[in-house]
């Protein structure tokens, strides 16, 4: 651990940042980050508010500022180190949110495909456009923390398990739906098996959070047109309430 009254050479610190020399010795011409001081033989050397100088030129690019702009808010004082930091932190929260968007984006793609075969290229720009609709949903129902989770738990399952349980929900649902439209009482036992396993399915989903299977419930309620079962699934998930309640009773 450097003491704050240490130096560091120009070679120390590219060494220490991940940048180049040659960029270092580029800030320097224009002005962006100079060295405090040199050495007796002329030397550059870089001190502790350097160094900080140096972390806001770095978050500011990364922020998408040019080298011009980035002189100009330094110059005119700025935000600070610790604006620059919570720019910084905010960036990287909307990166972490597009990345899980495309993680999911992905994987259900590669369960698709897996399944299905390799798609035409315009089958797979539906894919694409599907699931990406999809995850602009789940965005509105499901807090940040939750669709943290939800990809935890796809994880903790596998794709082969989620491939097979999304090949059997359809399933679940025609046999549920057969035994309403025949109007078999919720609490006969094969309703009661069939209430059971939706159970199961859902726990696998969820985790058995209480406040994610309230959210998926209010999706699908808001948009039985859009989800498997259409414009019957709310009343299904009636007929399986209505099953489970007589089970547990």
């Amino acid at each position: 651990m450097r003491d704050h009254a240490q130096l560091w050479k120009v070679g120390e610190l590219a060494d220490t940042t991940g940048l180049t020399v040659r960029t270092l010795h580029y800030w320097g011409e224009l002005g962006l980050v100079v060295p405090s001081s040199r050495t007796t033989s002329g030397h550059r050397l870089y001190g502790v508010a350097d160094v900080e100088r140096v972390y806001q030129v770095v978050a500011l690019r990364e922020l998408g500022l040019s080298l011009d702009a980035i002189g100009r808010v330094l110059d005119e004082g700025g935000p600070g180190l610790a604006g620059v930091l919570e720019a910084h932190v905010t960036q990287v929260r909307a990166q972490l949110d597009a990345l899980r968007t495309l993680e999911a984006t992905l994987s259900v793609l590669v369960t698709r495909v897996r399944r299905t075969g390799s798609p035409a290229p315009s089958d797979l720009l539906g894919l694409i456009d599907e699931v990406s609709k999809m995850n602009e949903k789940f965005n509105e129902y499901f807090t940040d923390e939750q669709l943290a989770t939800l990809s935890r738990r796809r994880e903790q399952l596998g794709e082969d398990r989620i491939a097979e349980a999304e090949s059997e929900w359809p399933i679940l649902i025609a046999k549920v739906q057969a035994e309403k439209d025949a109007g078999t009482d919720p609490g006969e036992p094969r309703v009661q098996a069939l209430a059971a396993r939706w159970m199961e399915l859902l726990a696998e989903f969820d985790g058995g959070d209480p406040a994610i299977r309230e959210a998926n419930g209010r999706m699908l309620t808001e948009n039985q047109s859009e989800v498997g079962g259409g414009s019957h699934i709310v009343e299904l998930i009636d007929y399986i309430n209505s099953s489970n309640q007589a089970r547990q009773n």
